[in-house]
């Protein structure tokens, strides 16, 4: 779910709300994690930093549970492994678009969870 005409708030970083946003996503749940600690006032940032998050460890315990299932779950995860990137790349573009994508579940919970910060 995209929100057209929206315009991200101020980033306390100094950053370009829209760059900040990229970056949250750009080394997974580490960035996310940096920040959701650094930021003080933009969610259009807390709310990108929160979901990179949940959806960087989501994946990675996913494809650490196939990678113990014989055959199926090593063939699950080779598929896992472009998908997960092609929405990490997707994630990254729509942040630097200034859209406020929000994942289908992932986003509302990471929306709550970044009001929270």
């Amino acid at each position: 779910m995209t929100t057209p005409g929206f315009q991200p708030d101020q980033s306390s970083t100094g950053l370009d709300p829209k760059i900040a946003g990229l970056l949250a996503y750009l080394g997974w749940f580490v960035t996310g994690i940096i920040f959701i600690a650094i930021e003080k006032q933009s969610r259009f940032v807390k709310f990108h930093a929160m979901q990179s998050i949940v959806v960087s460890v989501i994946l990675i315990v996913l494809n650490i549970v196939l990678g113990f299932i014989p055959f199926i779950g090593w063939v699950l995860g080779v598929i896992l492994a472009p998908v997960s990137f092609i929405l990490w790349i997707a994630l990254m573009l729509l942040a630097l678009q200034g859209k406020y994508f929000k994942l289908p579940v992932i986003g509302d919970w990471a929306e709550q969870q970044a009001s929270k910060f």
